[in-house]
């Protein structure tokens, strides 16, 4: 009988600690910085703007899917366009925030790199505005720095500025890439 007694009395202490633990273990809600994630969550119609090493701009369209993934804790995105007639470029990503570093961190891989690309960045509440600064390789192996400012002009439209660093440390820009949300 004594036995039976404290088989169930272990039970019992078992199941009144697992859920409190459990929850121990929870993380926290999306917070503030998630939100900015979810206000681009959606369809965009993309109109590319890229500069050609002559000077000319070369012009496209695509479209990217945005969707919040991992319980509202990131952004998942892929982009698909045609770059240039008869080249079709596809691109994969994925933002988060870093609560250690207080940065929105990213990864991002495109059927014209070789590799990954990872970034970290800023949003500026006053200016609606994203910055981010990536390293990657481009198609030689050679790293790339980059700089993207994403500027939200309202709840529907947003524009992507792209700069590259050239050997000579100066900043050009290199694409722009103008958002619609689609309704």
């Amino acid at each position: 009988m004594t036995k039976a007694f404290a088989c169930t009395l272990a039970a019992a202490a078992i199941m009144t600690v697992a859920p409190s633990a459990a929850r121990a273990q929870m993380p926290p809600p999306p917070g503030p910085e998630h939100q900015v994630l979810a206000s681009d969550a959606g369809t965009w119609d993309a109109v590319l703007e890229m500069i050609v090493p002559d000077g000319s701009t070369m012009r496209s369209t695509g479209v990217q899917e945005d969707t919040l993934g991992c319980g509202g804790r990131c952004l998942v995105t892929s982009f698909k366009s045609e770059m240039m007639p008869g080249t079709m470029f596809e691109g994969r990503g994925v933002t988060a925030w870093d609560s250690a570093k207080k940065k929105y961190v990213g990864a991002w891989t495109d059927s014209m790199s070789p590799g990954m690309g990872v970034s970290e960045g800023t949003y500026d509440a006053a200016t609606k505005s994203f910055t981010s600064f990536m390293d990657s390789t481009d198609m030689t192996g050679t790293v790339v720095k980059t700089k993207s400012v994403v500027q939200h002009t309202d709840a529907d439209h947003k524009v992507m500025t792209m700069f590259m660093t050239g050997p000579d440390g100066k900043e050009a820009q290199s694409m722009k890439i103008s958002y619609t949300r689609r309704k």
